[in-house]
């Protein structure tokens, strides 16, 4: 909408992730006045990198402080909350269920919490996860399936998308919730992520590592679709109650498998190196994969960018990155 985030003062959680990051760039590019809340500082994120840490307020805390979260909500006279903060390595929530739970679960309650007490905020949009389906037996996923996470990553990102949806129908909240695949793109550092893992790889002339045996499919989300979406449904849901409590599938529902993602990257890159498939994964969903129909419906909603298009400017952002480090 033009002008709608102008002047606008936003609450942005997870600011340092992958999503965080871009989500407030589009913010301050759109002339937003934009909170964010960092819990570890991350000079490597794109927040500092960039320098948009400049062009907004940088709260440092943890989400799970909800008298802190009611603080900055009143402070600020938010009216519109993005709740992106959590754990989302796969991985390390297996490792380190707890700490995972701790952070994505009670401080998504914390955060809806505080909005519920804070009469100005207008707007909500929780960050759910394709994992909060859980293993479906229909393919693709649509919004009607059940929230049924069984991993530890999986089940705490069912338990807040319900949350949201709790907040929403018990207390009429104005939250929406996003599900979306395998975010990718320009500035993330966790490289035991598939694809800027087999960028870096590539770039260094060895072979990436497939940790599966290859074969998993998964939707793969370029993050500046992933942004623009997520404003999308925040303008959406300032102008249509109807909204609350709603869940969005987010996909350009093209599902590749793990090694399919890799070959594509490497032919964008004109590589000849060849994966590595270590066959070590565990506590992983085989097939999981999104239909977008509510959202082209709903919303509105397209995504902006192609498989390639996007996978040749996430190229170069790690090769100007990986120049300077």
């Amino acid at each position: 909408m033009t002008g709608f985030w102008e002047g606008r003062p936003v609450f942005v959680t997870g600011a340092t992730g992958l999503l965080g990051s871009c989500l407030v760039r589009r913010l301050v590019d759109a002339r937003a006045e934009v909170t964010c809340l960092v819990r570890d500082a991350v000079p490597q994120s794109e927040l500092y990198r960039s320098g948009t840490d400049q062009r907004c307020r940088v709260v440092i805390g943890d989400v799970r402080d909800q008298e802190l979260m009611e603080r900055v909500l009143g402070e600020y006279e938010t009216r519109a909350v993005f709740h992106l903060a959590a754990q989302t390595i796969v991985p390390i929530a297996n490792r380190n269920p707890v700490s995972t739970w701790e952070t994505n679960v009670r401080g998504t309650w914390c955060l809806l919490e505080a909005c519920r007490r804070s009469p100005l905020v207008e707007e909500i949009v929780v960050a759910s996860s394709d994992k909060a389906y859980g293993v479906q037996p229909v393919l693709p996923y649509t919004e009607s399936a059940s929230l049924s996470g069984t991993f530890p990553y999986d089940c705490s990102k069912s338990c807040a998308d319900l949350i949201a949806q709790s907040y929403a129908i018990t207390y009429k909240l104005p939250v929406a919730v996003t599900r979306c695949g395998n975010f990718y793109g320009p500035g993330d550092l966790n490289w035991n992520r598939i694809v800027p893992g087999t960028i870096r790889s590539a770039l260094q002339g060895q072979r990436p590592q497939i940790r599966s045996d290859g074969s998993f499919v998964r939707d793969y989300f370029f993050i500046e679709d992933g942004a623009a979406a997520y404003m999308m449904l925040a303008e959406q849901l300032a102008a249509d109650p109807q909204l609350r409590g709603e869940g969005f599938n987010f996909s350009t529902e093209t599902p590749m498998s793990v090694f399919d993602i890799v070959q594509a990257i490497l032919r964008v890159m004109g590589s000849s190196v060849q994966p590595e498939i270590l066959n070590q994964a565990t506590h992983e969903i085989p097939q999981q994969y999104l239909s977008a129909k509510k959202a082209h419906e709903r919303l509105g909603w397209k995504a902006l960018y192609g498989l390639d298009e996007s996978l040749r400017t996430t190229v170069r952002w790690y090769e100007e990155h990986l120049r300077h480090v």
